[in-house]
């Protein structure tokens, strides 16, 4: 029998994980760890940032790790999952809040991590247009329980539906913050720490940014100092439907990268 890791075919998870749309989802999903101020830190005070070469091989192996998480077979995600369990567990954070010290594996920090992503991803694919119904909806939540296990959470820690997902941030809401030693990210886009060969890109990052911020929900916005208004939601769902059926008009070979045609391949099948 084939291995195809903890999503496999059929899954919402391979169906909405490819989609390009998808990344403006990973540039909100980091906009909304930077409100939870112990997440924020701990990247803050174990990453040089503003170092192109550092923040450009940081970015390579998140990116690698979302792709084996999704695509991976088991061995090569537990495999993963060891390797970022490790790294937590030897890396801490201090909290000039509290002055308390902390570990990188702290689970609420992890948690709201998790939260962040799995509400990113769903609210740009669904706002963009990729056809998801509630109960699929419902069942993307679900599955990515399989992927807080990875990073060492428990499944019924995290939420498993829409409605726990919204409960949850909610009630999160009164300790976030955006922690003041911390460079703003539209202001970090227009001076991004590229690696040479990728200094064409650059013009491109501040407006990729702007979007995944108006994706993001209101309050969030507010919290980073940026307006908050109808308007701003109507211009994102807009562009994001745009950019959508855009990238539609662009044959499947050459839109989807190569793991996301495989998985297409194989759930056809």
């Amino acid at each position: 029998m084939s291995d195809h890791g903890i999503f496999g075919p059929g899954s919402v998870t391979w169906r909405v994980m490819g989609e390009p749309i998808l990344l403006v989802g990973g540039f909100r999903a980091l906009l909304m760890q930077g409100l939870h101020p112990r997440a924020m830190r701990g990247v803050l005070q174990n990453s040089a940032l503003m170092d192109p070469a550092e923040s450009w091989a940081r970015f390579q192996r998140t990116t690698e790790f979302v792709r084996v998480r999704t695509y991976g077979t088991t061995e090569e995600v537990e495999r993963a999952g060891r390797r970022v369990r490790k790294i937590h567990a030897s890396l801490t954070a201090h909290d000039p809040d509290t002055g308390e010290t902390y570990r990188l594996d702290d689970p609420d920090a992890l948690r709201w991590v998790h939260v962040g992503e799995v509400d990113s991803y769903l609210s740009v694919a669904r706002r963009a247009g990729v056809r998801l119904s509630d109960a699929e909806a419902d069942t993307f939540v679900a599955e990515w329980r399989r992927a807080a296990e990875v990073v060492g959470l428990k499944a019924e820690d995290v939420p498993g539906s829409v409605a726990e997902l919204e409960d949850y941030i909610r009630a999160e809401r009164p300790g976030l913050r955006f922690v003041p030693e911390a460079a703003h990210p539209l202001r970090l886009s227009l001076n991004a720490p590229l690696p040479l060969l990728l200094t064409p890109l650059k013009p491109a990052l501040p407006a990729l940014t702007l979007l995944a911020f108006a994706t993001l929900p209101r309050w969030a916005r507010r919290l980073y100092g940026l307006p908050a208004t109808p308007v701003g939601d109507l211009w994102a769902t807009a562009t994001l439907r745009t950019l959508h059926t855009g990238l539609g008009l662009v044959p499947p070979q050459v839109r989807y990268a190569p793991v996301a045609r495989r998985a297409r391949r194989m759930t056809a099948a």
